[in-house]
């Protein structure tokens, strides 16, 4: 560093260099990053709570459902589980699906139109744009809407309107606590997976969708919170709902090797099915979009095909959870398999698009296992030796479908294997999961959670990468070589002397220092030329009693935090030690080099493979030309 004092006399009256009031501010501030801190603890505890009541909100959920669909395909007042499927209602079970939808338009219309939809897009969108915060009435419209829409035929599961609800009240519990927008979304979070977790029992892939789909992060602040709501939510069902897989399928054999294959190549055929579906959803919405009715309106028509495809297919009725336990045993006859893939998937698809309140991951199970059994039936009749099964072939079917649509990879996995308690389902799973969900980023821009949001202009991460300036420290970016007024200068003279090195100048702000060489503060160029300012007057008068500095071993987060509350485009870069020796300084413009250099190098190495990949094909071309010549 080279120490420029500009001149070495001492004025008269100089004062003594002030108190850095802000001495252990760049401690304070790396000491807020702590991961786990007490208010870990605190929304821990809130979570828990949350996810009590979360839990009880889902068996009356379901309660609601099943009371709805009792009265209005039986007639009778009865929460004994039933299924639209056994009616005898003739031509009329399409006018109970219309009604049910008439009601939620209503309830959109003039209540709130945010219980519209799939309920993980919505809460996605709070997340993105509103700072986690969601209006107090959606925790009881959604269930109720929901309960309406299903219990009337509505081809969804009751997941979606409870995640919906959960994220809800949790959002609700997080703007009564005053806490920051972050910690909102970490509570909108656990209430909405505590929700998936109180309905099917699986805690850990209720927190790897929260990790997929809603947090946008993976750090102990968040998960722990998550985690604790999810075991909670699942406490909660085997409590309510009973210990048992939800959905209880023979045991899957060891799969072979051949079997590996085939079970992957059909994740390939999945993750194209997917696109397909999800595409369709908002082709529809497209449509409906175009009517030159009131949206209030669309339900009820969306539900005139539901109640169609319900008098043809009364199966593709309701929640249908019974469809998907059925499709696990193997025992689904032919019929039934086209029904639930072909007619399941219309009715849900045109409901869903015309904007009722419904959900997204039962319909997706459900069609995904039909199209896994049908496409493995067809492989068998093709090589009978194969090593595969049909029950194995609709679990993958099932899970390739939610990991193509959704583009959450661990979560279907996860979700698959929990629900059916089948650990050799493992490989077949994480083989076909995968293929399906790379096959639909060639085939999709968004997923079917995201593309309605990104149609408003909504950016949704992709890919969640640890903060490059977290990674790197201080010492490695800064200056070493920087120019430093002393305590003994005047105005006038760092007023020349600013003017005599203007080219050498790359910052408005300038350090001044102690005769040996410790920090005395900073002061900006704007003050320094202020006319109000005698010419005589010590350097020293312009020094603000807080002066901002950074350790050598800080993050780079660190230092743009301390940059944004001192409003200065650099800081000096002391020693640790008590003197507060200056080593350098750093600047915005070597923040920004640093971050651009660690962002770019993982592309600078594709680009350069991709270079030379050309490179190859270009000489071989001239090879070509030269041949034939």
């Amino acid at each position: 560093m080279s120490a420029d004092h500009i001149a070495s006399r001492q004025p008269d009256g100089i004062p003594v260099s002030p108190l850095l009031d802000s001495i252990t501010e760049p401690d304070i501030l790396e000491q807020s990053r702590v991961p786990v801190t007490g208010r870990v603890l605190l929304l821990s505890i809130q979570a828990i709570i949350n996810a009590i009541v979360i839990g009880c909100i889902a068996k009356l959920l379901v309660g609601l459902i099943t009371l709805i669909t009792n009265i209005s395909f039986y007639g009778k007042f009865s929460f004994a589980s039933s299924s639209p499927a056994g009616n005898h209602l003739g031509l009329f079970v399409i006018v109970v699906p219309v009604i049910g939808a008439l009601i939620v338009g209503i309830m959109a219309r003039f209540g709130s139109a945010a219980i519209r939809g799939h309920g993980i897009p919505e809460a996605m969108e709070q997340v993105l744009t509103n700072s986690s915060k969601i209006k107090p009435i959606i925790t009881f419209l959604k269930p109720i809407s929901a309960a309406i829409s299903i219990g009337t035929g509505g081809p969804f599961g009751a997941e979606g309107p409870i995640i919906a609800t959960g994220g809800a009240f949790g959002s609700v519990t997080g703007q009564i606590m005053r806490i920051t927008a972050n910690e909102r979304k970490i509570m909108l979070a656990a209430g909405a997976c505590a929700g998936m977790a109180a309905i099917f029992g699986t805690p850990v892939a209720a927190v790897l969708l929260a990790i997929e789909l809603l947090l946008f992060e993976f750090s102990p602040r968040s998960v722990i919170p998550v985690a604790l709501s999810c075991a909670t939510g699942a406490a909660l069902h085997f409590a309510l709902f009973g210990s048992e897989a939800v959905f209880a399928m023979p045991a899957i054999p060891e799969p072979s090797g051949m079997a590996m294959v085939v079970y992957t190549g059909m994740g390939i055929v999945m993750g194209v099915l997917a696109a397909i579906v999800s595409k369709s959803v908002y082709v529809i919405e497209d449509l409906f979009e175009k009517l030159p009715i009131h949206w209030m309106w669309w339900p009820a028509l969306g539900a005139v095909a539901v109640g169609i495809v319900g008098y043809f297919a009364p199966h593709t009725l309701g929640v249908g959870y019974d469809n998907i336990s059925l499709l696990l045993t193997g025992a689904a006859p032919l019929y039934m398999l086209f029904t639930l893939s072909l007619l399941k998937f219309l009715s849900w698809s045109i409901s869903l698009g015309s904007g009722t309140s419904g959900g997204t991951l039962a319909p997706l199970l459900t069609i995904g296992g039909a199209l896994g059994a049908l496409t493995g039936t067809g492989i068998l009749l093709a090589a009978p030796h194969c090593g595969i099964n049909i029950p194995t072939c609709a679990l993958i079917g099932m899970a390739a479908m939610f990991a193509g649509a959704s583009r959450a990879l661990l979560t279907s996995i996860v979700f698959a294997l929990e629900g059916t308690m089948q650990p050799h389902g493992l490989l077949p799973l994480l083989g076909a999961c995968t293929a399906s969900y790379f096959i639909s980023f060639f085939l999709m821009k968004g997923s079917i959670m995201t593309e309605k949001i990104e149609r408003r202009g909504i950016f949704t991460p992709h890919s969640y990468e640890p903060d490059i300036l977290q990674k790197i420290a201080v010492a490695d970016v800064y200056d070493h070589n920087c120019s430093v007024l002393g305590i003994d200068n005047t105005i006038k003279e760092a007023r020349e002397w600013i003017k005599n090195n203007a080219a050498e100048i790359i910052t408005g702000t300038f350090i001044v220092v102690h005769n040996d060489g410790s920090l005395a503060g900073i002061i900006s160029r704007n003050d320094i030329f202020n006319k109000a300012n005698a010419d005589e007057a010590p350097i020293t008068a312009l020094v603000k009693k807080h002066t901002p500095y950074i350790y050598g071993n800080n993050r780079l987060s660190i230092a743009i935090d301390i940059m944004d509350k001192y409003e200065t485009d650099m800081l000096p870069v002391t020693e640790h030690a008590a003197g507060k020796k200056v080593l350098g300084y750093i600047s915005h413009k070597q923040i920004f080099a640093a971050y651009r250099l660690h962002r770019d190098q993982t592309e600078v190495v594709e680009q350069a493979i991709s270079l030379k990949r050309q490179g190859i094909k270009i000489i071989l071309r001239g090879r070509q030309l030269l041949d034939k010549g």
